[in-house]
């Protein structure tokens, strides 16, 4: 591990290092107040910030993480679970309990010793003093301070792989200020099955997006609304704290510009007023508020998310897109913009709710599934034309799942997921594996999110017609986009 510079503030920015820190971020350090650590290179990993920044905006982390393969390293560890596994474990051991709100209240007084600012009086950061809610923030803490004083922060540093090897996080090349100014923007994509959320740095004039933090909870706020015209009050509840949650990650990781995209539900369930209120409430430092677009936006943010990496890998088009969700999915054709495109009442919650509710699911079950599911898909090729398409890509928790099957992965890994291209019937092998499964059998894999245990066999149903329609149509190429609508919002705040 690298060596600690001990107390907070011993180590003052240089010129170089703050040139080296506007390279890892892209963008100029606001409120630097020190370096509280460095990296065996010799660049700041973590910065010391003043508690006001000096645009007067109130700022909580005190110790920020600046480093980019420290923040990827910390990040990836956030994508297994590990927080809500802390978070059950403060409720359950009052040592470990003890030693974090004490640890809370080292961070305040080391934010004290800065100045105090009454609108953040008593509020630290990344969840403390009962909750994990920024692992970036209790590593960068426990970095800053050494070894003893956060035990979450501790532990999670001890399960981070060396990541300053390999060299320099700033070469040689990047050192010289970046010409283009960079925004970090919060993108939240709320569906009827699962919330996600991307924080990213966004250079606005080459389009080019360098994720800083994903994440995906399974919340089902769309659950039951096809049937009884409301959001459940469970599912609120579950939106609504983890909408909190990303909102007090958005302030941590230094977020300017905050876009929340939320399914229909949000807008015609009877009790949607509550929930648009909740998203305010805990957005207001963004003035965000859940935004239901049109379809044509919809498409739009979708294809512009999934297709430059395709080009840039030279997958040709013409592309259809396909968004798979729990309520409905997205149809849309392109090669560089969007030709045409069609949203329909298919998805894996929908179906699942309508139709499969043995375990596994029944021949009749599935017939009558298959039914809803190629009525909707002739609705869209009524639309968007299927004939003569490139590459058909499959976006969403989903697609991603089955795809996760076909490749026979042991844990879920999306740089090994992403952009993998595969044939029609490998693809349809692994849907109907996923279909004839029973729940316990798909909760055994090591891949499966276990909140997509009981719905992943409608998904595998939905993908399995829409890829054997479009190999009928000639299509040889099936590729899985992990980048989707999530990263259109995040590129169109940077416009």
């Amino acid at each position: 591990m690298s060596e600690y510079l001990g107390p907070q503030g011993s180590g003052l920015p240089s010129p170089a290092d703050l040139d080296a820190v506007h390279a890892q971020l892209g963008r100029t350090p606001r409120g630097v107040a020190g370096v509280a650590h460095r990296c065996p290179c010799g660049h700041p990993d973590v910065l010391e910030t003043e508690p006001r920044l000096p645009d007067g905006t109130p700022f909580p982390t005190t110790f920020y993480a600046t480093c980019p393969k420290l923040t990827g390293a910390i990040s990836t560890l956030e994508s297994t679970g590990l927080m809500k596994d802390m978070t059950d474990r403060l409720a359950a051991d009052p040592e470990l309990a003890e030693r974090y709100a004490a640890a809370h209240e080292d961070y305040l007084a080391r934010r004290s010793g800065l100045g105090e600012v009454p609108e953040i009086a008593g509020i630290s950061a990344g969840g403390m003093p009962t909750r994990v809610k920024c692992l970036h923030v209790l590593v960068a803490h426990s970095l800053a301070v050494g070894p003893g004083v956060n035990p979450l922060g501790d532990e999670a540093l001890a399960r981070l792989d060396d990541w300053w090897t390999g060299g320099s996080c700033v070469p040689r090349q990047r050192r010289r200020r970046a010409r283009h100014p960079v925004t970090r923007v919060g993108a939240v994509d709320c569906g009827t099955n699962s919330i996600r959320l991307l924080v990213a740095d966004v250079d606005a004039a080459t389009g080019v997006l360098t994720d800083v933090l994903r994440r995906m909870e399974v919340v089902r706020l769309g659950y039951g609304v096809d049937r009884t015209g409301q959001i459940a009050p469970e599912a609120m509840s579950r939106t609504l704290a983890m909408t909190r949650e990303y909102a007090g990650q958005c302030r941590d990781l230094g977020v300017t510009r905050v876009r929340f995209v939320a399914t229909s539900a949000s807008r015609d369930a009877s009790n949607a007023a509550d929930f648009v209120e909740g998203v305010r409430e805990a957005f207001t430092h963004y003035d965000a508020a859940p935004e239901v677009i049109s379809g044509d936006e919809e498409a739009a943010l979708s294809f512009g998310g999934a297709t430059g990496d395709l080009r840039a890998r030279g997958i040709p088009g013409p592309f259809l897109v396909v968004d798979l969700g729990g309520g409905s999915t997205e149809f849309v054709r392109g090669e560089t913009v969007v030709e045409s495109a069609r949203s329909v009442d298919i998805g894996c919650v929908r179906i699942t709710e309508r139709h499969l509710h043995s375990d596994p699911p029944t021949q009749a079950e599935i017939d009558a599934a298959v039914r809803d599911i190629d009525a909707a898909i002739d609705q869209a090729a009524d639309q968007v034309d299927f004939t003569g398409i490139g590459s058909l890509v499959g976006l969403a928790g989903s697609v991603t799942t089955i795809t996760a099957q076909a490749l026979g992965l042991r844990s879920y890994d999306p740089d090994l997921i992403h952009l993998t291209e595969l044939p029609p019937e490998r693809v349809v092998a692994a849907c109907e594996s996923l279909l004839h499964l029973t729940r316990a059998e798909r909760a055994a894999l090591g891949f499966m999110h276990p909140g997509r245990v009981d719905v992943i066999g409608a998904g595998a149903l939905v993908w399995r017609q829409v890829v054997l329609r479009l190999a009928a149509q000639g299509v040889t190429r099936v590729v899985t986009s992990e980048h989707d609508i999530l990263d259109g919002i995040a590129l169109s705040l940077a416009r």
